[in-house]
């Protein structure tokens, strides 16, 4: 396996520029993620270090093979790429072992297909056809076929995508275990928050036909570098603040602020809803660094509450927040107390970020529920 490097990568479809200057690096035996929403570029991006698409500049190399640079293409079948679409793609009338060694030379198969299946936790399913197995293990088969003739790099188009809820969180976790017990390189795309989150070593955050960030999941979710990243990787609470001596100060108190913390002023920052906490009023102590509000609707999903807070009128954020709670909250319409923990991290200004110091910071094109998370946030 090698790593991937992609350079000032640009294309279109049409006359339409689909992406915009791609730069991604993922080194040897990492799993990457390139996460964004329909229609941002990843899947073209994908296409192209496939060799399904062409670019028009910029370029695509594999270790230190040169595989796209706008003027000379290696042809797909000769770039050693693994590829994993959305459906596996098996033939039916194929066992799952010759799915598996269907692109191998006959001498390899007796001893690589049997590899491949314990890889992947199907040994002893080899004899069965797709339609003998479960969804998740149709996608398995897809991925040892992938992995069997040992490419540079293994890519992966939303392969979790049809799958439910439950067999999705499961399957992930194991081919991300198959992947770095095989020692391979692979780029995974998804527009799914958790699977970005849960799946890579690196993820790269996608917008508009460019890599707007990238870096290991965990430094992501807690230091974006917008309030675009914030918000594509979770729900977001954005408060205005004033930056001073390290500290933010906010309608939430003084609050730590982040090692990335720019220069003293004014700023928005950074609360993830983990980091509220909500007290009915008549049970707390409104003491300096609370905020009044109340609790607009409660959201039971199992393993948490999720709450959204209105907060008081005069109190300096106008925009709904969201707090998780894993303890029963005050039940809706209940006047609370608003609290917060752990860091704060500020945000460049942006158009639909809250301006500091005013009551209302949406951006024209937002409406209220999108002040403080993407449609898809977690």
């Amino acid at each position: 396996m090698s790593g991937l490097t992609v350079t000032d990568l640009h294309a279109h479809h049409g006359r339409a520029e689909v992406l915009r200057g791609v730069d991604l690096d993922v080194k040897d035996g990492r799993l990457a993620c390139v996460l964004g929403p329909s229609g941002c570029g990843k899947s073209t991006l994908l296409r192209i270090i496939a060799g399904f698409h062409h670019a028009t500049s910029g370029s695509v190399a594999v270790g230190d093979r040169v595989l796209d640079d706008g003027r000379r293409r290696e042809r797909a079948e000769r770039r050693r790429i693994g590829f994993v679409p959305q459906d596996g793609a098996l033939f039916p009338h194929l066992t799952a072992a010759a799915n598996i060694g269907f692109g191998l030379p006959r001498g390899e198969r007796p001893a690589r297909v049997p590899e491949l299946l314990e890889l992947v936790g199907l040994a002893g399913l080899g004899d069965r056809h797709p339609h003998q197995l479960s969804g998740g293990q149709q996608q398995r088969v897809a991925l040892a076929r992938a992995l069997a003739p040992r490419p540079d790099l293994l890519l992966l188009d939303e392969p979790f995508s049809a799958l439910d809820a439950a067999l999705r969180v499961e399957l992930r976790t194991e081919v991300a275990a198959a992947l770095r017990r095989a020692g391979a390189t692979a780029v995974l795309v998804t527009h799914d928050v958790d699977e970005a989150l849960a799946f890579a070593d690196v993820v790269a955050v996608m917008r508009d036909g460019r890599i707007v960030q990238s870096g290991a999941p965990d430094d992501l979710f807690h230091h974006p570098a917008d309030a675009h990243v914030a918000r594509a990787l979770g729900e977001a609470n954005l408060l205005p603040a004033t930056l001073a001596d390290g500290k933010a100060l906010t309608p939430l108190g003084a609050l730590p602020v982040t090692a990335s913390a720019g220069a003293d002023g004014r700023a928005t920052v950074l609360l993830r809803p983990r980091q509220l906490r909500v007290t009915d009023r008549r049970d707390g102590i409104d003491a300096p660094g609370t905020l009044s509000g109340q609790v607009a609707a409660v959201h039971f999903r199992g393993h948490d509450f999720r709450v959204e807070l209105t907060p008081a009128p005069g109190s300096g954020v106008s925009a709904p927040l969201v707090a998780y709670t894993d303890t029963t909250p005050p039940p809706a319409g209940t006047d609370v107390l608003i609290t917060a923990t752990g860091t704060a991290h500020p945000l460049p200004a942006t158009g639909d970020a809250p301006a500091p110091g005013t009551e209302d910071g949406r951006g024209a094109h937002d409406t209220p529920a999108r002040d403080h998370a993407t449609v898809d946030g977690h």
